[in-house]
């Protein structure tokens, strides 16, 4: 199976044991996740089959979206609700007060971290490290928050948060941040991702639904195609009296007419209407980043 999925990854459950799981019900040997979620959290988790692995790197995975729920009263080291309490208080915000402090958590921020996280130190996550017993210093980094809109109160001094930010934006720590800034602990009470780049609910499946297909044996028919989560990137059509060199992996001229392309542009690639992978624009030719070969191993 060649192409990508995107599976509603259910709280509780690692990104990894999701793709272990697609393995099983797919028969794939190769499958990687974009976008690794917390094993707490839910929601879209992206799956490359076969040779679409091989298109990683070219994912537009920086734009994600989620829903949340920010609770005030408590604050965990965990800072979601599995975590242990560290602190507490009742000076509990109204929504203008919560509305004020995701103003300020709005754009370009610091963000530190949270040890519960899926962040790797040594080829181990945090979440592992932390589970041990183990403390590491974690370095804040700069991250990206394109809207923060508190829309509503709910139960128990909680607000429910829409949030679309860029790659490496933790909810957990806006979460405790919050807190911070309107002088009341808080911690996360859930996450849900509602998008990763080009992958939505709306595209997604659960794995129930992964399951049932596989059974009847029309997995394969609802994989996403190779080429859609790439349509970011300009195309370029190539005549099929080009087939031996394309096929070849040979250096193509340009297409007459796609003198418009910049130099070192990535590009998708077709012969006629199939898609054979990724080139880049190497003066008047184009030079093959990831050829895709119908009936090869990934």
């Amino acid at each position: 199976m060649n192409g990508f999925i995107s599976i509603l990854k259910p709280p509780g459950m690692t990104s990894a044991a999701v793709a272990a799981c697609m393995k099983r019900l797919s028969g794939e040997k190769h499958i990687g996740h974009a976008g690794t979620l917390d094993p707490e959290a839910a929601g879209v988790l992206p799956l490359m089959l076969g040779r679409a692995t091989r298109l990683f790197d070219d994912l537009v995975d920086k734009e994600k979206s989620y829903v949340a729920e920010v609770a005030f009263g408590q604050a965990t080291d965990t800072m979601d609700a599995q975590g242990r309490v560290t602190e507490t208080g009742d000076n509990y915000p109204d929504i203008g007060k919560v509305r004020a402090a995701a103003e300020k958590l709005t754009g370009d921020i610091e963000q530190t971290p949270s040890m519960y996280s899926a962040i790797k130190v040594g080829g181990k996550p945090l979440y592992e490290r932390a589970r041990k017993g183990e403390t590491l210093e974690v370095p804040a980094r700069t991250v990206h928050i394109e809207r923060l809109q508190v829309t509503e109160e709910r139960p128990n001094h909680g607000f429910l948060l829409h949030i679309d930010c860029g790659r490496g934006t933790y909810v957990r720590s806006i979460c405790d941040d919050m807190g911070r800034l309107t002088g009341c602990p808080a911690h996360m009470r859930f996450l849900l991702r509602t998008r990763s780049g080009f992958f939505t609910l709306e595209n997604s499946l659960t794995l129930e639904e992964a399951a049932a297909l596989s059974e009847e044996g029309k997995l394969g028919e609802n994989l996403l195609p190779m080429d859609a989560p790439l349509m970011h990137l300009p195309e370029v059509r190539l005549p099929l009296s080009m087939s031996k060199p394309a096929l070849n992996g040979a250096r193509l001229p340009l297409p007459e007419g796609r003198e418009d392309l910049e130099e070192g542009a990535r590009v998708r690639t077709y012969l006629g209407d199939t898609f054979l992978g990724l080139s880049r624009v190497n003066g008047r030719e184009l030079v093959w980043k990831v050829l895709i070969l119908p009936g090869t191993p990934a």
